[in-house]
């Protein structure tokens, strides 16, 4: 039979974000953290020896004796420490490192945090229910970049941000250490407040369950609320190093549980992480992928009988690296930035890309007719999400694979010349976010627009760079492109001209919006470096051949060397006035 473990990540590789964890005091006791009776039961003896008593070897019974009550915490609390920043010390020293605590890695994060903060930062969980009070969890996935939705107290219930909104959902059942209202007794834990009870029913019947360090023994309420779900959309997994106790089995059997025998929380969820890692990397398209697709796209462009077959190879690759990169498998919300998770997105981005890509550049160099249009339909369809707005910094790099096709067709055109494939991806291409007023993508889709300048600089090597994006993205593409560009100073003229005319179009297409912002590149830095630069090139070739010169009789510029002119004198003097500063 097939090992669990393998069969659960082969279902969360295939069901992204639809398993939510279920952890108990045994992921957090990993860490020296202590379980939510055993500090009730230590604050009792602080109590009993305040009053001068020996409470052992039973305190809850001292204590219940001694006030004629059943123990509770919140009162115990208030016994021990008066006010609440004694509270708030007091607690803090049971959940909290001290330095050398810290050194020793006690009551930090353990490799079971750090991987299952991993599996949300790559989309794998989305909904964590705990048991727990401590903040190891939140540690973790701040450590990462994941900033999550808390809830833990029924209150928060109500005013939390929608579970399908948001990177990660914690929701802590028995609460957090550092409110007093946490739940430690078993009257505390036999009933949850109606909002907590209705929110875990949706989730229950949602979303599929990886239970981990969880005995099932002391949390009625959270028994019933197991038991209350019927229906079971996705497997169960238990994780446990022994068998599991009556109440527990009642429970896996109820949901036909998996059970998966485990040596501990740390191996079990960083094997998990690992086995994922494996499955993407065997799906991450293979060389053979592209060149397969590469001489299949060289055969159905030898004869027009094949043109169907030509769109549908074209879009059906489209519509696999559109659903790559959707919400589901780079989430946006509440994942802060960091310089590794940028590098991580962008290498990822650019891995999904591989096979479209080399399309591209074989369609940019051999595209004809049967092409041109299916190569504006891809940009359009992969940049459908857009709304007019920047939507924050990982909103805006989802085009980032987009820039990746638009530059590898774009340098593949011009390299044989092939100016209606460029004014396919330039000037044809429409950003339709507004219904009623496309305007062309290339006022949408540039370096600058993939990432500001200050989050490019981010990227490894190009910290002091004017045009970080632009110089990227001329680093990862010169050899995919040498078969049609193989001397490196004819593929870097070639670069400067696509980028060149990128900001002629924009200046062109652009009215208003081209004479204070223009899509600058790597040619920005060269414009006063004494060389004949692209624009002297470019004005000499339209001197040279008016209205014979090829862009214009592919529709660029709407066919006028006036226009054409005209968008040249807006990009030069777009470039003298910002000769002492470069803006990307």
């Amino acid at each position: 039979m097939i090992d669990p473990i393998l069969s659960l990540a082969f279902s969360m590789h295939s069901n992204r974000g639809v398993y939510a964890l279920l952890l108990g005091s045994g992921i957090s006791r990993a860490a020296g953290i202590p379980t939510g009776w055993e500090v009730t039961l230590d604050l009792i003896r602080k109590l009993a020896h305040m009053e001068g008593e020996n409470c052992e070897p039973e305190p809850a019974k001292w204590y219940e004796e001694k006030f004629s009550e059943e123990t509770d915490y919140s009162k115990l609390l208030k016994l021990i420490a008066k006010t609440s920043s004694e509270r708030s010390k007091l607690l803090k020293a049971y959940f909290e490192p001290t330095e050398d605590e810290r050194q020793q890695n006690i009551k930090t994060p353990t490799a079971a945090h750090k991987a299952i903060a991993d599996l949300v930062a790559k989309g794998y969980i989305k909904v964590i229910l705990t048991t727990n009070f401590d903040r190891l969890m939140e540690k973790a996935l701040e450590e990462v970049g994941v900033i999550p939705t808390v809830i833990s107290t029924k209150d928060a219930v109500e005013g939390a941000t929608p579970i399908t909104h948001t990177a990660c959902t914690v929701i802590k059942l028995h609460g957090d250490y550092l409110d007093s209202r946490i739940k430690n007794t078993p009257e505390e834990l036999a009933v949850y407040d109606r909002r907590l009870n209705a929110l875990l029913d949706r989730i229950l019947d949602e979303f599929g369950l990886i239970i981990s360090g969880w005995s099932g023994e002391w949390d009625a309420a959270l028994r019933d609320a197991i038991e209350r779900c019927k229906s079971h959309r996705y497997t169960t997994f238990w994780t446990g190093k022994n068998t599991l106790a009556d109440k527990a089995k009642v429970i896996a059997d109820l949901r036909k549980a998996e059970i998966i025998p485990i040596k501990s929380a740390d191996v079990f969820f960083s094997e998990l992480a690992e086995k994922l890692l494996a499955i993407e990397e065997f799906e991450r398209p293979h060389p053979l992928s592209a060149q397969v697709a590469v001489a299949t796209l060289k055969r159905y462009l030898e004869d027009d009988k094949y043109k169907i077959r030509l769109r549908d190879l074209v879009m059906q690759e489209v519509e696999k690296l559109h659903e790559n990169i959707s919400v589901e498998n780079f989430p946006l919300g509440n994942v802060r930035f960091t310089p590794e998770e940028l590098l991580n997105r962008v290498k990822r981005y650019e891995s999904l890309a591989e096979v479209l890509q080399a399309m591209a550049i074989v369609g940019g160099f051999w595209g004809n007719n049967n092409l041109t249009e299916w190569f504006t339909k891809a940009l359009e369809r992969l940049t459908d999400f857009l709304d007019g707005n920047s939507g924050g910094v990982w909103t805006d790099l989802r085009l980032y694979p987009s820039l990746i096709v638009l530059y590898s067709s774009g340098l593949a055109s011009l390299a044989a010349q092939n100016y209606e494939m460029l004014a396919a991806v330039l000037i044809r291409a429409q950003d339709r976010s507004i219904v009623s007023q496309p305007k062309p993508l290339i006022l949408s889709l540039s370096p600058a627009q993939v990432m500001q300048t200050s989050v490019g600089r981010q990227l490894p090597n190009h910290e002091r760079q004017y045009f970080p994006v632009s110089e990227h993205l001329f680093q990862i593409l010169a050899t995919p492109l040498k078969e049609f560009l193989p001397n490196g100073r004819e593929f870097e003229e070639t670069f400067d001209r696509l980028e060149f005319f990128c900001a002629l179009v924009v200046a062109d297409l652009g009215s208003e919006f081209s004479r204070h912002w223009l899509p600058i590149g790597r040619f920005g830095w060269k414009y006063q470096d004494g060389g004949i630069h692209i624009s002297k090139r470019i004005q000499l070739e339209i001197e040279r051949d008016g209205e014979n010169w090829l862009p214009l009789k592919s529709g660029f510029f709407g066919g006028s060397p006036g226009r054409a002119v005209k968008a040249l004198d807006l990009v030069i003097t777009y470039l003298n006035n910002r000769a002492n500063y470069f803006v990307g």
